[in-house]
């Protein structure tokens, strides 16, 4: 049994996880620590992995058949698991584009697949969101789900 099967996407405590996913993302953007896309996580990954804190990798039922993709993900999933980096599924693109917002006009559309939260070393960030989300990625590794799963909600 999952997580997702014990928690209902539905339920208060994931509408909660989800809600502090949301604001996690949307603060580590203000403060110029979100990474997006696939190859700038993959960088970012191969030069300093210990700033990275948590891995968000996004996708719809539509992107579930690109296997290019698929492999990307499983590769970026192998090395968070090697480097104790928590990992997060996201179901919900529409949703996660509006918590991020639009790029700016006349910029090239986000790859927003895979995003990297980092936290430098130096600094003392916290975020009630990354307690959250860290504590509900411990949960799902406790019951053997490895790569938890969020469903953002539409609103």
């Amino acid at each position: 049994m999952t997580l997702e099967e014990l928690l209902p996407c539905d339920s208060p405590r994931m509408r909660a996880v989800g809600a502090a996913l949301e604001r996690l993302l949307a603060a580590a953007q203000r403060s110029a620590r979100l990474s997006v896309g696939v190859y700038e996580a993959a960088k970012l990954l191969n030069a300093d992995p210990d700033s990275v804190v948590l891995c968000v990798l996004a996708t719809d039922e539509e992107d579930e058949g690109d296997i290019a993709l698929q492999i990307h993900f499983t590769l970026i999933q192998a090395f968070c698991c090697d480097n104790d980096i928590h990992i997060v599924r996201v179901a919900g693109m529409r949703r996660l584009a509006a918590v991020l917002g639009e790029p700016e006009p006349g910029s090239e559309p986000r790859d927003l697949h895979c995003l990297l939260v980092t936290m430098p070393h130096a600094d003392a960030w916290q975020s009630h969101g990354l307690a959250e989300v860290a504590k509900y990625c411990a949960e799902s590794r406790d019951r053997n789900q490895w790569v938890p799963v969020v469903r953002l909600q539409e609103r």
